[in-house]
């Protein structure tokens, strides 16, 4: 890969995965606890400066998701639960905002634009966390909903300060945040360890949810070892909502990635 693969929820990256299934580097000490280094709180617009796309995109023929169950959905309309967004994929309109944010009655870790999902995915959260708690695993809301103005002001800082080249290394350039579309959060564990690092994926919260998030419609969306998939290292906080049919076909199939079950090209750096 000519360029290295960023994290999706932190503000820098070191070297490649390693064995022991860790291969995101440590949160900064400047980072709020309980945030997401590119979560800072921001006012929402009331509205869209553009409206959605409304065009729907089918999975290719042969990918997997050609035959899974349940309704298609589109794969460039960000109101789309299947829309995928990555470094080849930008949002479109790159301003998006979801109309329907609202704030899922689940523990939070966050507030702010932080604290809010979609109205689909914020009452899919609330089932998952409800059945995790049942399980005895305290989950939290770590960062939801980042706006293009939140990842503009973030992407800026690290431009400015580090050159656009590290940039891209550091922080999802504005248009290009899945945290954009509603569909997906950070979750952090209860007791608190490991927010936005390595081991986080060893905490109870991270193993429940590797292991049960697909009943309730998530995946993770950036596994481990498929950074040069996906342009993103092993992030186990970070789940994205597409459904219970395809999170649950993907989970039956073994299908790691988003690309990959739709068929598309893999994005290691922006085109």
């Amino acid at each position: 890969m000519t360029a290295a693969a960023l994290t999706a929820c932190e503000p820098s990256v070191g070297p490649a995965p390693s064995a022991s299934g860790t291969g995101v580097p440590p949160t900064p000490a400047a980072t709020p606890a309980g945030t997401s280094p590119e979560s800072t709180p921001t006012a929402i617009p009331s509205a869209s400066p553009e409206p959605a796309n409304p065009s729907a995109t089918a999975p290719a023929p042969s990918s997997p998701a050609a035959s899974a169950p349940g309704p298609q959905h589109s794969l460039t309309d960000p109101a789309s639960p299947w829309v995928v967004v990555n470094k080849h994929r930008p949002l479109s309109p790159a301003a998006f905002i979801p109309p329907d944010l609202v704030q899922p009655a689940v523990r939070l870790a966050v507030s702010g634009e932080a604290a809010l999902l979609n109205s689909t995915t914020a009452a899919a959260a609330e089932r998952m966390f409800a059945a995790a708690a049942t399980a005895g695993v305290v989950m939290t809301l770590a960062s939801g909903y980042r706006s293009f103005v939140t990842q503009t002001s973030t992407y800026n800082g690290y431009v400015a300060t580090r050159g656009q080249a590290e940039a891209d290394t550091a922080s999802a350039r504005p248009g290009f945040s899945e945290h954009q579309t509603g569909w997906s959060f950070d979750i952090g564990d209860g007791g608190g360890a490991c927010s936005f690092q390595p081991c986080f994926a060893e905490q109870p919260a991270a193993v429940w949810a590797k292991a049960n998030a697909h009943r309730f419609g998530f995946i993770v969306r950036y596994p481990w070892m498929y950074h040069e998939t996906t342009g993103y290292y092993y992030e186990s906080w970070h789940l994205r909502f597409i459904g219970v049919e395809a999170a649950g076909d993907m989970a039956a199939r073994g299908v790691p990635t988003l690309e990959e079950y739709f068929g598309l090209e893999s994005a290691p750096a922006y085109l």
